[in-house]
């Protein structure tokens, strides 16, 4: 028996994680495309006529033991990976692949799909039943389900090749993270740093049986050390490391790969009739057009980059003091933090005592119990994948709601960041309302022998703004699995996490978690009031450097010929010249572990994160307007949440708010 080919017999159907071996997932996932085929066969086979019933929702709800084998396996080998793991991943890839392929290009099964598209005017379709045959209708022709078989046959390779090739881009940036530290002897090397940081350094050398400090390129690790680090030269050696990630030639080296990878894409979005990726990949986007990204990105810029060089030179007035007459990136977060701390007498490691991390995810849960009913009750007796995981049984109303995991600490198998993702989707039926199970992975500081875990501000808000994403997910109550919970169009998915996020500058609510703890005692108000005061502290920089990254996407997908007689590097160069505000180094290129456009889901898509700001500033807004623990605003906005993608973004958002967004909304939060 194959526990994953199985009904789970865990409490709520969960994850078997305990009894889920790696021979497993090979065999499982061979078994399962087998089942999931016949389904498909039996919508093809039925001889009745073809109806919304026996053809779209018996589609939308096929396949579900396999999707969940498949949330389990790639979720692990992003959070709890190993080169077994990765090996399995290299072979399963192409096999769901060409069965996605093999579905979406499926000649039957579209004729009875494009049957009841031409004749859906003669079903009494509600309105999340009408957005599902037109996504299922579209969702196969954007597949390739009009291509004449040459092409359908080209599409399947280039897919097939996509899906290897992004994933080994994902693996070679975690390979050329992990197989850098620096290793430090002399105390002397480390002044500037705080005692809790030396602690976690001098962990990580024992750890590698060493006896002094370890540096790694692993973001606890690595921030920390450019923030507070008083060794200009180590802060630099350090820094080249991390720009060199993937980006130095050797065997975990990128820049091919990157070429490749856009030779790919490009070529998928010819053979579909578009211009290039990014129209490709925007027509499903509340933007629309890569014009109408760009003409964003670029009125933001225009905006912001005042601002921005304002902030970069007082920090060069600052870092003249110390006899710097040139600064580079690497003495940025040194001189932004002396700044801060000079104009706000902040600084994280003075903040973190006030901020453990349960107490922060107490104040999350209870947040979400003030504006959405929900409570929050650890269980002991389901599977999990780690010990460092806990798993909560989410209530609202005292009814089962959703699961949710959480995974707060690095380890050597989980890749850097934070996320959310989903082992289950929330759907309804045969009258049953199948709820969700929700992740969140983060890499905070473990606790040591002697200290809880301790989050900077930052980390608090990371930790917000994933779970804003898992709100969107335990909320979900929709129909269909494919229109639920964060299924929404990408540059609407990151309004209820960076919404969120705005909770923890209002003094009002820190007050209520913000404590010392050792003695209990809140953070002062006079740091209340400067935290509240700081939240746009560099945010000319930072929204600087976000456009970057958003038109260094945008035009990779949108400009791929450009790239032939250019390295990566200076094609890079070529459209982040206009937001760079320190010299550029030529020996780093981020373009390499850029995972986020290569790897991830933000092809085409990493402007969403500044589309979103505009949304998630406008509903904040809203909430300031009507009090932010408003129950009638919290209630349309958990509307909005719990509807998924079963209404046009937009629609949603103004049911919302009354009105569209409005960029000013942004531009007051951010610069006044």
């Amino acid at each position: 028996m194959n526990i994953l080919t199985e009904k789970f017999s865990t409490p709520y159907h969960s994850a078997p994680f305990n009894e889920i071996k790696n021979e497993d997932y090979l065999p499982a996932f061979k078994e399962l495309i087998t089942n999931s085929e016949a389904e498909i066969d039996a919508i093809i086979n039925n001889s009745e006529e073809p109806t919304f019933e026996n053809v779209i929702e018996a589609l939308a709800f096929s396949g579900e033991q396999l999707d969940r084998a498949s949330n389990i396996f790639f979720n692990l080998n992003s959070a709890e990976t190993s080169d077994e793991l990765q090996q399995i991943a290299q072979e399963v890839s192409p096999i769901l692949t060409e069965y996605s392929s093999k579905i979406s290009q499926n000649e039957a099964l579209f004729n009875k799909i494009k049957k009841v598209y031409d004749e859906r005017e003669k079903y009494n379709l509600n309105e999340e039943q009408q957005m599902l045959l037109n996504e299922t209708y579209k969702g196969f022709v954007r597949s390739g389900a009009l291509l004449n078989e040459e092409d359908k046959e080209k599409l399947k390779k280039i897919s097939m090749d996509l899906s290897l090739k992004s994933l080994r881009f994902g693996q070679n940036v975690l390979a050329s993270t992990n197989n850098y530290f620096k290793y430090i002897t002399n105390r002397e090397d480390l002044a500037g740093i705080p005692e809790a940081i030396l602690e976690q350094y001098a962990e990580e050398a024992k750890e590698r049986t060493l006896e002094g400090w370890v540096v790694t390129l692993q973001y606890p690790s690595y921030i920390p050390f450019m923030t507070y680090a008083e060794n200009r030269e180590l802060r630099k050696e350090i820094a080249l490391a991390n720009g060199k990630k993937s980006f130095d030639g050797g065997e975990f080296d990128n820049q091919n790969l990157i070429k490749e990878l856009l030779t790919l894409k490009q070529q998928k979005a010819e053979l579909l009739g578009y211009k290039n990726y990014a129209d490709y990949v925007l027509e499903e986007r509340m933007a629309k057009s890569p014009t109408k990204v760009i003409d964003f990105l670029n009125e933001l810029l225009i905006k912001a980059k005042p601002y921005a060089e304002k902030e970069i030179e007082e920090l060069k007035a600052l870092a003249k003091t110390d006899g710097i007459d040139e600064m580079h990136g690497y003495d940025h977060a040194f001189y932004a933090e002396k700044l801060r701390k000079a104009k706000y007498d902040l600084n994280d490691e003075e903040l973190k005592p006030y901020f453990p991390l349960e107490q922060v995810q107490e104040a999350v849960f209870g947040l979400s119990k003030q504006l959405f009913g929900l409570t929050f009750v650890e269980r002991n007796d389901i599977p999990k994948y780690h010990e460092d995981v806990k798993v909560y049984e989410v209530k609202e109303n005292g009814e089962y709601k959703s699961l949710l995991y959480v995974d707060y600490f690095p380890r050597k198998g989980k890749r850097a960041g934070a996320w959310m993702t989903s082992y289950k989707n929330q759907y309804q039926k045969d009258g049953e309302n199948s709820r969700p199970h929700i992740s969140i992975v983060c890499n905070f500081n473990k606790p040591t022998k002697d200290t809880p875990s301790l989050l900077t501000f930052q980390e608090v808000t990371t930790l917000f703004h994933e779970f804003g994403h898992a709100l969107h997910g335990m909320l979900a109550n929709t129909q269909y699995p494919n229109l639920s919970g964060t299924s929404v169009k990408w540059d609407f998915v990151e309004l209820p996490s960076q919404f969120l996020e705005n909770f923890c500058y209002e003094p009002e609510f820190l007050k209520t978690f913000a404590k010392h703890y050792k003695t209990g005692e809140v953070l002062p108000d006079e740091k209340i009031e400067k935290i509240a005061q700081s939240k746009n502290f560099m945010e000319g920089y930072q929204t600087l450097r976000q456009i970057g990254f958003g038109l260094l996407d945008m035009n990779y997908h949108s400009k791929v010929a450009e790239l032939e007689g250019l390295s990566v590097k200076e094609f890079e160069d070529n459209y982040t010249k206009a937001t760079q505000l320190y010299p550029v180094n030529p020996e780093t290129a981020m373009s390499p572990s850029f995972s986020h456009i290569f790897q991830g889901g933000y092809s085409a898509g990493y402007y969403s994160y500044k589309w979103a700001e505009v949304l998630d500033a406008d509903a904040f807004q809203y909430f300031k307007e009507t009090g932010i623990f408003n129950a009638e605003t919290a209630a349309k906005f958990k509307v909005l949440l719990s509807s998924g993608g079963t209404k046009d973004p937009m629609e949603l958002y103004k049911n919302f708010r009354g009105s569209e967004p409005k960029v000013e909304s942004l531009l007051k939060r951010a610069f006044g």
